[in-house]
């Protein structure tokens, strides 16, 4: 055997390289995430940076919709060893190759980048950016291979690989203000990079160099601690004109188990994009206070960067801790209005150092008083007492809200105190607050009604308890009138009778008068059921409904069948919790009978510019006498944007939905419909930009009419025929837009705007619809379909969206408006999946719903009928064997089916992987004709109802539904949870459960981890359905000679709409004239203005 002899230098060498390969991996990763521009999906990556934070790696999350130009800002500033982005919308190659070229352009093409698409970015994409510098892209085949853990090691151990080395900067080159050398020294710094006696240089460089002020943030835990520094450092940017150059550094907790740490400061702040701003955020690491070990130096190091003003945010703390004050020179502690007795003040050392003090939240309940005990304990502990408890540095502040003048006084405040203490003078434009406190907080629910949702399960509890002893007497009072008749014909005494009818009288009057009297018809009811047709007189007119369908071997099958009771006890429990379909509770379905000329097909279409999808839509609805048109948009139109040539948006245009930027367009998206005629209904899933979408909607409408009106006249309309043109287009014109602002925070899809103003604007839209009489459109579309899509499992799903609901409803009745003005105008979109709850979804949201609107809301019965609108699943839609899919789609329409839903949509088994094409849409809407045409139960309409497990499943998932309405009114309703995140977070644990068992083979799903095909599968040759390139510049163009054709007007149309929005009037409606001169961009641009950006959460 021989043995390899190494000298002293090369053992020396060895050595070395081995201690330089234990402190690489010793030291803590750093991964930046996020999903992709104008992406809402980020449930994956959601998951992802999880996993990387559990494996030891600190992460940056940045969460949805995400520009190139924030990753690499982001990126560089964090000084990240990985980006990690899921791109599921399209336009990835110009998207990640966009990224690579930033990332050269600011020599840190040594930061590598990992992607995932869930099998939209298909193979030969994959080894495109492979080949350009991607790192690696992962797909469905890879996480089948690897498992979610495994794709994650992979990631960390392609990360510990040796790589070309950033050089560790010289600390004399701080004084160059270059972010890129700044960053580094930090990461050096923390790292152990540099000899003490360097930092010690460096600390003292900078305490004789520099005079720029520290601001330190600190405070309790979910404070809003990120959303105050943020709002802070858009005041100073505001107030000076951008003139001065702002660092931030956003301090997080270690994990001490892992390593690994959520650095999560950054996610919340929406000012930070500019030139001036630099923001870095730091890990504690094994640091047992809230600063890390090498504070003092890093911000010397910042210092030297030649910044006006560094701001220190420490991660939450408890009541003594106070770690942050030697630090800075004027600090500021954040904290809520809940802490408990004013004891409690006593205890928080903050409150001995601090040099001002925000009451967040101001919003909340008890703040006022929570003002006053804080500033009487600031002046015990200050004993301040020759000044008053009210001349205290205590503010008042809702950081939330857009424009909160509680802010601008404390931001005031802190500018006067760091002006004095060498911060950069500056002449301020902001205007001064003379108040301490917020003065206005907007109640959307007001605080009596915050347990509405608690209330709702009580009033339905209580209606099941009534049903039990209302059944429990019918049956009673039935035996009695039977034991009479027997002891009648037996010939007993008199006596006997009497005391017999005394009892029936006692359970008689005892009897619900509405309970009688469905017992009483129920014969009647009976009897019209069984013949061959069912007549009813509308108007003078009468209709005749066909009761049977005759089979290909002669059977009658029956259109609605009854049960064959004969104990009313049974009977009257059925009538009240089931009934015929259209009959409260409507548990079978909301509508009487379906009409005969109308299937609940939906026509689903979105594929490049306005043209191609307008052919599309005549093409599917060749077939159906009714045109229920479904519109997707592309990812560009979803986020409000306009269509541009910058790569990471031109790559989008008109890919996974169709673009969609003027008023221009959505006339030529419409083009050739009768958008007036009652078969015609469109449906637009938009979510974020709705109220813009809907008013070119509305005045397309309005326009064709006006059309029409001019060929048949031979002149255009004066003035009054206008009006009524417009008018009778709005009582008209059929359909729903998906403008749910809460369904968009919980699933976090496509948000923009600040909640605040979003739900403002919602109900804007109601009360002009109100207004206008437009009765057969709804305002807006519940849709749980995106909070199952994020993740959710079908409990959730249901709870969320029907508590959704009730704080629409409860929303709008605090703004005045009448229950039965608006609640026709809601409608709820679901997903169906395989689990076996989706089976009576629609069931139980028809029941929860009615019952509530009628006993709790005293609605009408228009307003207590559940519209019931499905998708089938995206999420069950897999990549590997996609030809299964179809399988599953096929399940999931026949549940929808049974379960009377209003309206159906079948998803395409390739838009796992693309835009569907006409092929696949074309067999998705073979499936619903199958269904409907040639499946021989489809005749009947009431096929769930009779059914043991399907009423059993009824009411365990009701149970289940209330059970989540009670835990939510524990957390202050809809709203108050989306404040803590508590749906998000639910949303987000359920996604994880199901990928861990979907990985780990525990939940068996066909063709992706189980029955596995043993022959490879086949390199796909699928038509991709993506944009072309003639498409989209035809689009860009297009915007330019509207922008050109509009300019004047335009500039007058926006400055009214955002005057109305200043003003508090209704903003749709003059939204409704916006449309016509400004694009889609310019009009979302204006709500940033007066509005607010959407503050992004875990």
């Amino acid at each position: 055997m021989s043995v390899v002899q190494l000298t002293k230098a090369q053992k020396q060498a060895q050595e070395t390289a081995e201690s330089e390969t234990a402190e690489q991996s010793s030291k803590p990763l750093r991964f930046l995430t996020a999903a992709s521009l104008f992406d809402g999906h980020d449930a994956a990556i959601n998951i992802m940076r999880r996993i990387l934070q559990a494996s030891g790696a600190e992460v940056i999350h940045l969460a949805h919709n995400r520009s190139v130009q924030d990753i690499v800002s982001a990126a560089v500033q964090e000084d990240v060893d990985a980006i990690a982005i899921s791109s599921y919308q399209g336009g990835h190659i110009e998207y990640f190759k966009y990224l690579v070229d930033k990332l050269k352009e600011l020599d840190a093409s040594h930061i590598k980048i990992f992607g995932g698409g869930g099998g939209v970015i298909i193979p030969d994409e994959i080894k495109e950016l492979h080949a350009y510098g991607v790192t690696r892209i992962y797909s469905p085949h890879d996480g089948q291979q690897l498992g979610l853990q495994g794709m994650i090691d992979d990631m960390l151990a392609r990360c510990h690989e040796p790589v070309s080395e950033t050089a560790l900067p010289n600390l004399d080159q701080l004084q160059s203000g270059n972010f890129l050398t700044l960053t580094r020294a930090i990461s050096g710094i923390e790292n152990g990079a540099y000899d003490d006696k360097s930092l010690q240089t460096l600390v003292d460089k900078a305490a004789t160099d520099s005079q720029t002020p520290i601001l330190g943030i600190t405070g309790t835990g979910g404070a809003g601690k990120s959303s105050s520094t943020d709002e802070i450092v858009r005041r100073f940017r505001q107030d000076s004109d951008d003139a001065l150059k702002i660092a931030i550094l956003a301090i997080d907790p270690s994990r001490k188990k892992t390593g690994g740490a959520l650095l999560g400061d950054r996610i919340r702040m929406n000012a930070i994009s500019h030139d001036n701003i630099f923001v870095r955020s730091l890990a504690t690491r094994d640091a047992a206070t809230e600063v890390p070990h090498s504070l003092s130096e890093i911000l010397a190091a910042t210092k030297l960067a030649g910044f006006d003003l560094i701001i220190v945010e420490t991660p939450g703390i408890g009541q003594g801790d106070a770690g942050i004050v030697p630090f800075v020179d004027t600090s500021l502690y954040v904290m809520t209005p809940e802490f408990g007795a004013a004891s409690q003040l006593e205890k928080i050392d903050m409150l001995d150092f601090a040099d001002f003090f925000a009451i967040n939240k101001f919003d909340r309940k008890g703040s006022d008083d929570a003002l006053r005990d804080v500033c009487k304990q600031v002046q015990r502990n200050r004993q301040a007492f020759g000044e008053r408890p009210e001349d205290m540095p205590v503010f008042g502040t809702i950081a939330s809200k857009f424009n909160d003048d509680g802010i601008t006084a404390l931001y005031q405040a802190l500018r006067d105190e760091l002006l004095n203490k060498s911060l950069k003078s500056f002449t301020p434009i902001l205007p001064t607050v003379n108040s301490k406190a917020s003065s206005e907080k907007t109640v959307i629910i007001p605080g009596a009604r915050q347990r509405y949702l608690a209330e709702i399960a009580a009033e339905v509890r209580d209606y099941h308890r009534q049903v039990k002893e209302q059944s429990q007497l019918a049956r009673e009072r039935q035996q009695l009138m039977a034991s009479k008749a027997m002891l009648l014909n037996a010939g007993e005494s008199d006596d006997k009778l009497n005391a017999l009818d005394e009892l029936i009288s006692k359970k008689d009057g005892a009897l619900d008068h509405r309970c009688k009297k469905l017992l009483e018809n129920w014969p009647q009811l009976k009897a019209d059921y069984s013949g061959d047709q069912f007549t009813v007189e509308v108007r003078g007119k009468q209709i005749h409904t066909q009761l049977t369908r005759q089979s290909l071997s002669g059977t009658s099958v029956p259109r609605v069948a009854l049960p064959g009771f004969e104990d009313h006890g049974e009977l009257l429990r059925w009538l009240l919790l089931e009934n015929i379909p259209g009959k409260f509770p409507f548990t079978g379905g909301v509508f009487q009978f379906k009409r005969d000329s109308e299937d609940p097909t939906r026509m689903f279409a979105g594929e490049g510019d306005a043209f191609r999808t307008n052919r599309r839509f005549k093409q599917l609805s060749e077939h159906a006498e009714a045109k229920r048109l479904s519109t997707a948009f592309d990812s560009v139109t979803l986020y409000g944007f306009d269509p541009a040539l910058q790569p990471d948006i031109y790559g989008k245009v008109g890919n996974s939905g169709v673009s969609i930027a003027t008023l221009d367009d959505m006339k030529a998206l419409y083009d050739g419909f009768d958008l007036c005629h009652p078969s015609t209904s469109v449906s637009m899933t938009i979510n974020g930009p709705a109220p813009t979408i809907l008013a070119m909607y509305l005045n397309a409408a309005i326009d064709q009419q006006v059309d029409l009106f001019t060929t048949e006249q031979k002149r255009s309309p004066n003035e009054q025929e206008l009006q009524e043109i417009s008018a009778r287009t709005l009582e008209s014109v059929r359909g729903t837009v998906q403008a749910d602002i809460l369904k968009e925070d919980q699933g976090q899809n496509t948000c923009i705007f600040s909640t605040e103003f979003s739900l403002k604007v919602m109900g804007d839209i109601q009360e002009y619809f109100t207004a206008n009489k437009v009765r057969n459109f709804y305002s807006v579309s519940i849709s749980g379909y995106h909070i199952a899509e994020a993740g959710a499992n079908p409990i959730s799903q249901l709870a969320f969206t029907l508590a959704n609901g009730f704080t629409f409803v409860e929303a709008y009745l605090a703004r005045g408006m009448a229950v039965d003005d608006f609640a026709h105008n809601l409608s709820f979109f679901f997903s169906n999946g395989m689990d076996p709850e989706y089976t009576v979804m629609g069931r139980v949201a028809r029941r929860i719903w009615s019952t509530a609107m009628r006993f709790r809301y005293g609605a009408n019965e228009r307003s207590q009928k559940l519209k019931y609108h499905i998708q089938t699943s995206g999420r069950s839609l897999h990549a590997q064997e996609m030809s299964f899919n179809d399988i599953r789609t096929t399940l999931q329409a026949l549940i929808a089916v049974y379960d009377n839903c209003n309206s159906l949509h079948t998803n395409a088994y390739d838009e796992a992987i693309t835009t569907p094409t006409e092929e696949s849409v074309r067999r998705a809407m073979a499936i619903q004709l199958i269904i409907n045409k040639e499946w021989g139960l489809a005749v009947n309409e009431n096929s769930n109802q009779g059914s043991f497990i399907i009423e059993e499943l009824t009411d365990l998932v009701e149970e289940a539904v209330l059970c989540e309405f009670e835990r939510l009114s524990e957390r202050g309703g809809v709203l108050g949870a989306m404040e803590t995140g508590y749906q998000r977070g639910k949303i987000q644990d359920e996604s994880m459960y199901y990928e861990h068992r979907k990985h780990d083979g525990s939940l068996p799903i066909v063709g992706v981890n189980t029955f596995l095909n043993p022959e490879p599968e086949e390199t796909l040759e699928i038509e991709l359905a993506r944009s072309t390139e003639d498409e989209k510049q035809s689009q860009i163009r297009r915007l330019e000679e509207f922008h050109e054709r509009h300019k004047d007007q335009a500039l007058v149309a926006l400055e009214q709409l955002k005057e109305a929005a200043r003003r508090g009037d209704n903003v749709f409606a003059e939204l409704m004239n916006a449309v016509r001169y400004c694009s889609l961009g310019q009009i979302t641009d204006a709500f940033f203005e007066v509005g607010g950006q959407y503050r992004r959460s875990m």
